[in-house]
């Protein structure tokens, strides 16, 4: 990578000009102070000039606050840390065919959220049919057989259905992030697999808004989806994952 293309800044209205846009809430009624105070922050957070292009009351005592201004940091892409998709993208047709090919049956997926969470829309925007962002969920691929556990699924039930089904593969999602819940829920997953299972336990796959995909040895599983993830994205894994045999042939 040339050096021009290593360091980059942010991009407003010229390259290189380091302008960004942020928005933030502040307990101070709307109002002048209010505006002071968002500018004053945003100057201490390395923002000058800084100007407040928005700003609007919530309730008597909030205001949401637009800012736009100039930093001057500059990002060193060689520094990034990022997990890299190390898979080509298939299309149903090609995950059915590989799938049909290698396996010669069908490739058996449970989803849940586990714990106390009972938000299903990021486990079914992956499992049910009607899909997520114009691409059908793992229901529609004829090669996949797929249970799907809904909301609140304890660890130990999850683990017993699993065994039960002779699944290939274990999908959670996890939205409840306070006190780090979505963390402590997956590591008790895996390590309950672990301790029933041994190396015969199925792949783990774990997805949600605030996990990082850089967390997967941490928490134990063989893959973290972050948001935005696609159903075409996680049925590719999956043919991936079997490729390079971590799904029994």
């Amino acid at each position: 990578m040339s050096a021009e293309k290593r360091h980059v800044r942010p991009y407003g209205d010229t390259t290189g000009d380091g302008m960004v846009q942020m928005s933030f809430t502040l307990p101070v009624p709307h109002g002048p102070r209010a505006e002071g105070a968002a500018q004053q922050l945003a100057n201490k957070m390395g923002m000058d000039p800084a100007m407040v292009v928005h700003s609007n009351p919530i309730g008597a005592d909030f205001t949401f606050v637009v800012v736009y201004g100039s930093v001057q940091h500059i990002i060193d892409l060689d520094a990034v840390q990022v997990v890299e998709r190390e898979y080509p993208l298939l299309t149903p047709a090609d995950v059915n065919a590989t799938l049909k090919k290698r396996l010669r049956r069908k490739l058996t997926v449970v989803g849940a959220c586990i714990g106390t969470d009972a938000h299903t829309v990021g486990i079914d925007a992956i499992l049910n049919i009607k899909g997520f962002a114009g691409e059908k969920g793992l229901e529609y691929y004829r090669e996949l057989r797929v249970i799907n556990l809904g909301a609140q699924v304890t660890v130990p039930d999850l683990v017993k259905r699993a065994r039960a089904e002779k699944a290939d593969a274990v999908l959670i999602s996890q939205v409840v992030t306070q006190r780090d819940a979505h963390i402590h829920n997956t590591q008790e997953m895996s390590a309950a697999f672990r301790e029933a299972m041994g190396e015969r336990r199925p792949l783990l796959v774990a997805g949600g808004p605030r996990f990082d995909p850089l967390m997967a040895e941490e928490l134990g599983v063989d893959r973290v989806f972050g948001r935005g993830t696609t159903p075409g994205e996680v049925a590719s894994f999956l043919v991936h994952a079997m490729n390079e045999r971590k799904v029994a042939v």
